[in-house]
């Protein structure tokens, strides 16, 4: 088996449809759930202005769950359904490394981001986060048992990770994540 996927949609809606279009992908990924064999789950990011793309991120635990699915009736017909909300092509890419963690710049093309860049970003983020954690946390913890102190530790900081720091600077190191990238 290999390991898990990503794929990251980004699509325009037609204006006014915004609430039917997040109707049909809550039951695109609700009818995943249980259709789709390896399906880990879905996120949705709405846009940040008006008439700019939704971002949506599926999960698969193998790159043949997302084969599988790709080619599945039941997605063809769900895309089917959900054509009268698009506004144009949707951007597809799949991802199965670290670069789930990072956007590129915007008007990026076809990026590529150096994986040096992205483990040193990474070892950075991480470091700092678990010793900062360590430290404010440590004296709490103190004579708990050490997989329960590593657990809490872990658990703190992946959530710090996914939803603040992360989000917060990946816009703000993209030109070194994406050294080479051209924008439009």
């Amino acid at each position: 088996m290999s390991d898990p996927v990503t794929v990251v949609v980004r699509r325009r809606v037609r204006a006014g449809r915004e609430a039917d279009y997040e109707a049909w992908l809550g039951r695109l990924t609700s009818a995943a759930a249980r259709e789709a064999p390896g399906y880990l789950g879905a996120e949705l990011h709405r846009p940040g202005v008006p008439g700019a793309a939704y971002v949506s991120v599926f999960r698969f635990d193998s790159l043949a769950h997302l084969d599988a699915f790709e080619r599945s009736d039941f997605r063809a017909r769900m895309l089917a359904e959900g054509a009268k909300f698009f506004d144009g092509d949707a951007a597809w890419e799949r991802l199965t490394g670290l670069e789930v963690w990072f956007d590129p710049p915007p008007g990026t093309r076809v990026p590529q981001p150096s994986p040096h860049r992205m483990a040193l970003v990474l070892v950075a983020v991480v470091f700092v986060l678990v010793l900062a954690l360590n430290l404010a946390l440590g004296p709490l913890m103190e004579g708990w048992p050490l997989a329960l102190r590593v657990l809490v530790t872990v658990v703190i900081q992946i959530a710090l990770m996914t939803y603040v720091v992360m989000p917060w600077l990946t816009p703000r190191i993209a030109r070194f994540v994406y050294p080479t990238s051209r924008t439009l």
